[in-house]
């Protein structure tokens, strides 16, 4: 099902890029449009995850360089029945994690040191099992190459600013292709973006909970994430924009244009389910986890501590 989600999404992108392209450039911009859209799919279908993972300049961690958070992560992938995904952190403040990559036997998780700093283990747990749960349910193609035609998109929309389509001689036309340009090609990808998203972070989240067996320890890292997500910059997503849909929360992103759920509604939707899984009442941690590299342990250095402070 999803394949077929794919194949018609990127379908849809790539018709909105050449009719952007014959708006600015006639019947020679639809051509180009579609050899350049031909292109970025095949390269960001086989190449999903180098991308995201190299705009992010995350680096990979292994059992010896990150024990702790790269066996939670092993630990929580053999409960789904997954292949061991690659691991990454990225050098971050701003507490996020996404997952990328074509399928399962090419998947790759992330967070960042911000959100390990965060979070208390259960809650590391969660939000990496909600990822998983994106490389179970097959999401991550998509959500890769939707953040990567959609940043096109939104890019050959700012060139409508100062191009002019050989076809049109009058003002008129000119301002048409200006206004479809700017406005229309970057909202309808929004809008493309919307219609794929919400249904598949509440499935991550579903897919998450049942995974990490703690609905309740997930709803507490994303009431924790998007408390400061609107807070502290995200160079990426600024740079960016699409981007900011392939993280468990979005960064700057109005509920109207967002590509997720609103938090409450998801903290509610795994309340439910906590219900039906006669989850108990998540327990605050007397101290920070042992994930956290401001964890207070003399003399041991956080294995998730990217600076190896004590």
């Amino acid at each position: 099902m999803n394949g077929l989600k794919t194949t018609m999404l990127l379908a849809a992108l790539t018709a909105l890029f050449m009719g952007l392209g014959y708006t600015l450039g006639g019947s020679g911009g639809a051509i180009i449009a579609l050899m350049v859209a031909a292109g970025m799919n095949l390269v960001t279908f086989w190449n999903a995850d180098k991308i995201v993972l190299s705009m992010h300049n995350a680096r990979e961690v292994d059992a010896n360089s990150a024990p702790e958070f790269y066996g939670l992560v092993r630990d929580l992938a053999q409960r789904a029945g997954l292949p061991m995904p690659r691991v990454y952190l990225i050098d971050q403040p701003a507490p996020n994690a996404f997952a990328t990559g074509r399928d399962p036997d090419h998947a790759a998780v992330a967070a960042t040191t911000g959100l390990l700093a965060m979070l208390n283990r259960d809650e590391v747990a969660g939000v990496m099992a909600h990822e998983l749960a994106h490389v179970q349910n097959r999401d991550t193609l998509i959500m890769t190459m939707v953040a990567t035609i959609a940043g096109a998109i939104s890019m050959l929309a700012n060139f409508g600013l100062f191009f002019r389509s050989g076809d049109n001689q009058n003002g008129h036309g000119n301002m048409i292709a200006t206004i479809l340009a700017v406005i229309v090609a970057p909202f309808a990808a929004m809008i493309v973006q919307m219609a794929i998203s919400r249904h598949r972070e509440y499935g991550a989240d579903e897919g998450g909970a049942k995974i990490s067996g703690n609905p309740r320890a997930l709803a507490s890292a994303l009431a924790k994430i998007a408390g400061q997500a609107e807070r502290i910059p995200n160079p990426v997503a600024q740079r960016n924009p699409a981007a900011a849909q392939l993280y468990i929360v979005p960064t700057h992103v109005s509920e109207l244009f967002s590509t997720h759920p609103a938090t409450e509604k998801r903290i509610a939707a795994l309340e439910d389910i906590a219900a039906q899984m006669g989850a108990p009442a998540l327990r605050t941690p007397s101290r920070a986890s042992a994930l956290s590299p401001v964890a207070a342990r003399p003399r041991r250095r956080s294995a998730l501590d990217p600076h190896g402070r004590d």
